[in-house]
C-alpha cells in the first residue's frame, strides 16, 4: 500500500507497532514511502514536537492496515501506549480514517469486536472489509484483509 499511494503523489508516513515489526522491519516501508518511519513513541527525530503529533496534524488520513481486534478494541475505548493510537487519538478532527480489519473469524464476529466496530463507526471512522476467504491461521471465513487495490482505491476517494 505504502508504494501504490506513494506513487499516487500521496505523502505517506507508516507507523509501525511492536506487533507489526515481529512480521516486518521498517526498511521496506523507508524505503517504498521515501519517508522516515516511526517505530517507538519515545525515538525522537530532529525538531522539538514529538513526532506522532507533528503527523496527527499535518495528516489528511489515518490508514490502518491490517486492523486488528486489538488495535480496534484500543481506539474504540481511547487507550493510547504506542505511536499508532497516540496519533490516532491525537488525529486533526479534519483527517479521515479507514481501518481494513485483519483477524481469525472468531474474533471477527466476537460479539466485542463487534460494539467496539460499531462505536468505531458511530463516530465517523469508515472501515473496509474484512473479506472472506482462507485466513493466515488456517481457517476459512471473514476476517481477511481486502485486497491491497481496493484499500487503496478507497483511501484515493477519501483524500478528494
Amino acid at each position: 500500500m505504502a508504494s501504490q499511494l506513494t506513487q499516487q503523489g500521496c505523502a505517506v508516513h507508516v507507523v509501525l507497532t511492536a506487533e507489526a515489526q515481529r512480521f516486518i522491519t521498517a526498511l521496506p516501508f523507508r524505503t517504498l514511502s521515501r519517508q522516515a518511519v516511526i517505530t517507538d513513541l519515545f525515538a525522537e527525530e530532529a525538531g522539538w514536537q514529538p513526532a506522532h503529533i507533528a503527523l496527527a496534524d499535518e495528516a489528511d488520513l489515518l490508514l490502518i492496515a491490517p486492523a486488528t481486534a486489538n488495535f480496534i478494541a484500543k481506539l474504540a475505548h481511547g487507550l493510547a501506549d504506542d505511536a499508532l493510537s497516540c496519533l490516532a487519538l491525537a488525529l486533526n478532527p479534519k483527517a479521515k480514517v479507514l481501518l481494513a480489519p485483519a483477524m481469525n473469524g472468531k474474533m471477527w464476529q466476537h460479539a466485542a469486536t463487534q460494539e467496539n466496530v460499531a462505536t468505531l463507526k458511530r463516530r465517523g471512522l469508515e472501515f473496509i472489509g474484512p473479506d472472506a476467504g482462507l485466513l493466515a491461521c488456517g481457517y476459512e471465513g471473514a476476517g481477511r484483509m481486502c485486497a491491497v487495490e481496493r484499500i487503496c482505491a478507497r483511501a484515493l476517494e477519501l483524500l478528494r
